[in-house]
């Protein structure tokens, strides 16, 4: 028999002990959080702290990017198997706290099996090597192609087409991104500047955000672009990233920014993040979104005549508001979908009213007409149907807009203007950077009101029916069109 040294015996018997393991594990499955509408969005056993994401952009819309995705976080219970939200891109290599591990996919996971068994409460370094492919259709989220480069469009779960990651709003996290592209391009993504590295005929550029952030907020864009900056209030850093050649064309509407940041501020209190701007894309995707620090929005929606001032105006508030509303205080679950929608459009209707006439009272009389009709289209507005596969940003129907605004032009009937306004300020500052849930504002609103308003909200929010509206017993909601 050859003779066999301690340390070779040691290690078979590693091998065959992981063997094992292997053989006693399933084979990998897709897992998720719960979510009611996206059960397999997120994954249990590990809170995210941190992303690093490095692209690499050679200069065409089309073709995948390189890219290195590096996740900080730690384990919340015993794992043998490490599940990543991630599709849409080619997995080259997997490391786990410095060590290679093995991986495979199920549906749109990526399931990594850890070198060893991982206990509960300790730091997990996970770095995935993969492509990130912006190619594929436009309604389905992640990368979207521009006139010139890219932009991200992530809501309500395409982060994970974009970079392997935790992609549930539950789990907020800080980001930091490392984005090389060819010199004459421009790039910009959430948070503030951390540096630029000129090599050669391309250059990398740096940003960190300094407060936590969903992954369906991320946002980066690459492109021929003009880079405009302008002081908020309290010396907030404005920065505005539009197509060169409309940087004249489009500064019209970028100038009322300031001014829209301070009333946003009277009415809910300071601005939550360290920088805000809007990232103007010539692309159509059909909506404007609330990326945090650089919102994003359509080309069209400035340059098109048809679209009265006061619009253009609101929409711009719309996305502005929620920057307290789902950015800095994100939803627990999508159901809470309602706190997000319901809160920018009250204050899209609000700055209507204030600034161009627009009567919130006559808007919410119509939306109150429609409401049944929208309940039963889409369910109640904190308990949304399921979007049908395929189809998942029909979650943003009208009941969770207008018909949400309604519940909260129904609450300050309810409990008057004055402990209304407290509310809100109370919510964003006390939920600020972290997730809240529908039942953490019936609890803040009763605790404010000085009375339980369960009931109240029990039917508001989760009712078939629209209930009668305070202070206005001449509302009537039309039959749902179905029975009719």
């Amino acid at each position: 028999m050859p003779f066999i040294s301690r340390r070779l015996r040691a290690a078979l018997l590693a091998t065959a002990s992981a063997t094992l393991v292997a053989a006693a594990l399933p084979p990998p499955v897709p897992l998720g959080i719960g979510d009611p509408l996206f059960p397999h969005l997120g994954n249990p056993g590990y809170d995210v702290l941190s992303y690093d994401i490095g692209l690499t952009y050679r200069g065409s819309n089309s073709e995948p990017l390189d890219a290195v995705t590096t996740i900080d976080a730690r384990t919340t219970e015993q794992l043998d198997r490490i599940n990543l939200d991630f599709t849409h891109g080619k997995v080259r290599e997997v490391e786990v706290n410095g060590l290679r591990a093995d991986f495979a996919t199920a549906d749109e996971d990526l399931v990594i099996r850890p070198p060893g068994r991982l206990p509960a409460g300790v730091p997990l370094h996970i770095t995935v090597r993969h492509t990130s492919d912006p190619s594929g259709k436009k309604e389905s989220g992640g990368w979207v192609r521009t006139a010139d480069g890219l932009a991200m469009a992530n809501q309500a779960d395409a982060a994970h087409r974009v970079f392997p990651s935790n992609d549930h709003p539950a789990d907020k996290a800080y980001f930091t991104f490392r984005i090389t592209a060819p010199k004459d391009f421009t790039v910009v993504a959430n948070g503030l500047p951390a540096g630029t590295a000129r090599h050669g005929a391309e250059t990398t550029w740096s940003y960190r955000t300094e407060h936590p952030m969903a992954t369906e907020l991320a946002q980066v864009t690459i492109g021929r672009s003009a880079v405009l900056h302008r002081t908020g209030p309290h010396g907030l850093p404005v920065r505005d990233v539009v197509p060169s050649a409309d940087r004249k064309r489009l500064e019209h509407w970028l100038g009322k920014t300031p001014a829209q940041l301070d009333w946003m501020e009277r009415q809910v209190g300071r601005y939550p993040f360290e920088t805000y701007g809007l990232l103007v894309a010539d692309t159509e995707t059909g909506f404007e979104l609330e990326t945090q620090t650089l919102a994003l929005f359509e080309r069209s929606l400035f340059t098109r005549t048809a679209y009265p001032e006061w619009y253009v105006d609101s929409i711009m508030v719309h996305e502005l508001a929620h920057q307290w509303f789902g950015d800095s205080v994100s939803p627990r679950s999508w159901s809470d979908l309602w706190l997000n929608e319901g809160h920018a459009t009250w204050y899209e209707a609000r700055y209507a009213e204030e600034h161009a006439g627009q009567k919130l009272e006559s808007r919410m009389r119509d939306a109150y007409t429609r409401s049944d009709d929208w309940r039963a289209a889409g369910g109640p507005p904190a308990r949304p149907d399921t979007p049908a596969p395929g189809q998942k940003l029909s979650l943003f129907r009208p009941v969770v807009y207008d018909g949400s605004a309604l519940v909260l032009y129904a609450l300050r009937q309810e409990i008057g203007e004055k402990a209304f306004d407290l509310l809100e300020r109370s919510w964003v500052k006390e939920h600020r950077d972290s997730n809240a849930a529908t039942a953490d504002f019936v609890r803040l609103a009763s605790q404010t009101a000085g009375r339980d308003l369960t009931e109240f909200f029990d039917g508001w929010l989760y009712g078939k029916k629209t209930p009668p509206m305070p202070g206005h017993p001449d509302w009537h909601s039309a039959e749902p069109a179905g029975q009719r």
